[in-house]
């Protein structure tokens, strides 16, 4: 089974193989899925369906790739650019994997099972509000009802989540691009490309690696060359030396962090490459194999069992064109929205 899965997805990045078979196979099943897509997304064109808007500027960002292309650490990123702008800024999640189903607000006591590595993440590198719901629409209007200063919302995924209602889109890729160009599951697209909005909200396409295109914008990521403890005690990367560490990844890519920890000079005597969303719980580590080096996805995780492990964080930079392009759009939305009866002070 892990080998078809493999082939697979090679098949989906446009590689060969016997997986490009079974991608050719299963093109009768992303027919179907296509249908499915275009009848779902033409019932909100017609209003059969409702999309329903929030009060204050709602910015989605998402992707159409299944699988990470690494839009969470964009979402900080933006996120603490709003904030330096002046603006109370709240976020909106799903809450990928966690336990519960039920609209939470994400706090200093809230753990991943309850609310999802990536929203605890969010909250507590931006020191923001952060809500998690099935239903993005009822979670914002949760999180408006507890945070009224609020005057922009940021989506951590959900350009396929049409109930909400957006005033901005950032559409995330990595070097595979459209992949194989096939829909689920055939390919690993989640809608068709290029993709039909619904309504005409301007989508930015942001690239996280890989070549960028006319009208996209490149994003650069670099590994911190410090890494950091539970407790915020923090130690920089090079003090290591030579005495080897072990590292650990629950992340889509573990070893595109490997990698970079091996271009920071670390030397890595153990990998743990877990899957994406990985459940540490029961995560067993033997101390002989060095120090503990995770991503801060896993930190989140992985602290309350193991508080000495270090989080290297990634520092992502989005480019200044891009932050003119949404700083502009939140301007020219600032005396439709912000002016609502919802009564949200302007930045």
């Amino acid at each position: 089974m892990a080998s078809m899965r493999h082939a697979l997805t090679q098949a989906w990045n446009g590689q060969g193989g016997w997986g490009q078979a079974l991608a050719t196979f299963l093109l009768p099943l992303s027919w179907l899925f296509g249908l499915l897509v275009a009848l779902r997304r033409r019932l909100y064109q017609h209003h059969v369906l409702q999309q329903k808007h929030l009060p204050i500027p709602v910015i989605v960002v998402g992707n159409v790739m299944a699988g990470g292309v690494g839009k969470t650490p964009i979402t900080i990123a933006l996120v603490q650019h709003l904030k330096a702008q002046g603006w109370h800024v709240g976020v909106l999640s799903r809450g990928y994997g966690r336990e519960a189903s039920d609209i939470q607000s994400v706090t200093s006591g809230s753990t991943a099972h309850d609310v999802g590595d990536e929203p605890l993440l969010i909250a507590r590198a931006c020191q923001v509000p952060v809500f998690v719901g099935a239903s993005r629409v009822a979670a914002g209007l949760a999180l408006l009802a507890s945070h009224p200063k609020v005057q922009v919302l940021v989506c951590d995924d959900g350009l396929q989540h049409w109930q909400l209602g957006r005033d901005l889109e950032l559409c995330v890729f990595d070097e595979r691009g459209v992949g194989n160009g096939h829909l689920l599951p055939a390919g690993p697209l989640r809608e068709s490309w290029p993709r039909q909005a619904l309504n005409e909200v301007p989508c930015f396409i942001v690239r996280t690696a890989g070549d960028v295109g006319t009208n996209e914008f490149a994003v650069q990521r670099r590994l911190a060359d410090f890494a950091v403890r539970a407790d915020g005690t923090q130690r920089v990367l090079q003090s290591w030396g030579d005495t080897p560490v072990q590292a650990l990844a629950g992340i889509a890519k573990p070893d595109v962090f490997f990698a970079m920890l091996r271009a920071q000079g670390l030397r890595l005597h153990h990998t743990q490459a877990l899957p994406d969303h990985a459940d540490l719980r029961q995560l067993c580590i033997d101390n002989t194999q060095g120090d503990v080096v995770c991503t801060e996805k896993d930190a989140v995780k992985l602290w309350p069992q193991h508080p000495h492990a270090w989080a290297v964080p990634l520092q992502t930079t989005l480019p200044p064109e891009l932050l003119a392009a949404i700083d502009a759009h939140l301007a020219a939305t600032r005396h439709t929205k912000l002016s609502s009866p919802h009564g949200h002070q302007t930045a």
